[in-house]
């Protein structure tokens, strides 16, 4: 006669492997965001939002401005039409003082005589010729462009204003969405829970894995928007353009969430209350926005985009704006994401110490020299 060993729920149990585990807990985080209605509107007026203001931008500037009658320096005797069509009219004696009035930006764009079509005029205008104007004159001018797109300071800070908008929601948005779960998880002992099961470096890992993928889905998804806007207002250069600036935009903005999410989760360990989120991932914060108002004021100055670029905090929008406007070597933005990548390795190490060192202490908040001393 024969006999069975019976097999106990803990000896059939198995713990899953350090993959497995990361993989289930970055599920878990996608699937609780995806069924946030909150988090589902919010991202859906944030596309409709970026998409709408692609659109009025580009229709502003196909139709040569943003209000306001159109500002014309003539040469000849083409001013009587111009000023018939209400457009604000300012005589120059010379082609010269007209290229300087354009220039400068003290007028739109400028008619001089001459060009190869019936007309025999030539508009002069820096990045592209106000359609309104061309519209004006008897016949299709001459177009000579003084300033390349690259080039138009205006332009160029709207760019740096979307790289920086776009980072700075995109990491404020999921880095607080993971520091809130770390400590409702700790709040609640849902931790202890989860840490019977998976280690806590398995944990952190998944908490930063499903939110850097949604992260990145959102800023894919933006980018997309933008694409599709530009190319429905026929802005078929200016995209060809920021094409390698979006693409790195996208690489380093996706390896620098990782960096920001891993000191989001680590620090937030501190506490046991939501409360205290704020303060305990202030730094962070600081981290985020510096960048943001650094790129609107620095946006056409090279020696500060160039330490931009380096700096891990603020490559993924550095380095996209100096591809962007031409000052960039092709090597460079492989050195900012190595830079980036050892810096990551570097925050994975000491966020995980802290993070493991704390995730189960309840109270008051833990000091940061006991968590990286254990």
């Amino acid at each position: 006669m024969s006999t069975t060993t019976p097999i106990t729920a803990a000896a059939a149990y198995q713990r899953p492997s350090a993959a497995q585990g990361t993989w289930i807990v970055a599920e878990r985080e996608i699937t609780t965001r995806l069924r946030s209605k909150s988090f589902l509107v919010s991202t859906g007026v944030l596309l409709l939002f970026v998409l709408a203001g692609v659109l009025f931008s580009g229709f502003m500037a196909n139709s040569g401005g943003f209000g306001g009658a159109t500002r014309v320096a003539v040469m000849g005797n083409a001013a009587a039409d111009l000023t018939e069509a209400g457009f604000e009219v300012e005589s120059v004696p010379d082609r010269a003082s007209a290229e300087k009035l354009v220039r400068d930006g003290d007028v739109d764009a400028a008619v001089v005589p001459g060009g190869d079509t019936p007309v025999e005029l030539t508009v002069l205008a820096n990045d592209s010729a106000p359609a309104d104007v061309l519209q004006a004159l008897s016949a299709a001018p001459t177009v000579e462009l003084l300033a390349p797109v690259t080039n138009n300071p205006g332009l160029a800070y709207i760019i740096a204003i979307a790289f920086g908008v776009v980072f700075m929601m995109s990491a404020i948005t999921f880095g607080t969405t993971i520091a809130q779960s770390v400590v409702e998880e700790k709040q609640t002992r849902i931790v202890e829970i989860l840490l019977a099961t998976i280690s806590a470096r398995t944990l952190l890992a998944g908490k930063i894995l499903g939110n850097s993928i949604l992260a990145l889905a959102q800023v894919i998804a933006i980018v997309a928007l933008a694409c599709v806007g530009i190319l429905a207002t026929g802005q078929d250069l200016l995209l060809g353009e920021l094409g390698t600036a979006l693409i790195w935009f996208g690489i380093l903005f996706a390896f620098g969430f990782v960096l920001l999410a891993t000191l989001y989760a680590a620090l937030a360990a501190l506490v046991s209350r939501q409360e205290d989120v704020a303060s305990a991932v202030s730094p962070v914060m600081w981290l985020v926005m510096i960048p943001y108002v650094a790129i609107i004021f620095f946006f056409d100055n090279p020696g500060a985009l160039a330490v931009m670029s380096y700096i891990p905090f603020s490559a993924p929008i550095g380095m996209p704006m100096r591809l962007y406007l031409g000052t960039a070597e092709w090597w460079e933005p492989f050195l900012s994401l190595a830079i980036l990548l050892v810096t990551i390795a570097i925050a994975v190490w000491v966020g995980s110490r802290i993070y493991n060192h704390s995730i189960l202490r309840t109270g008051t908040r833990v000091k940061l020299g006991e968590a990286l001393k254990g």
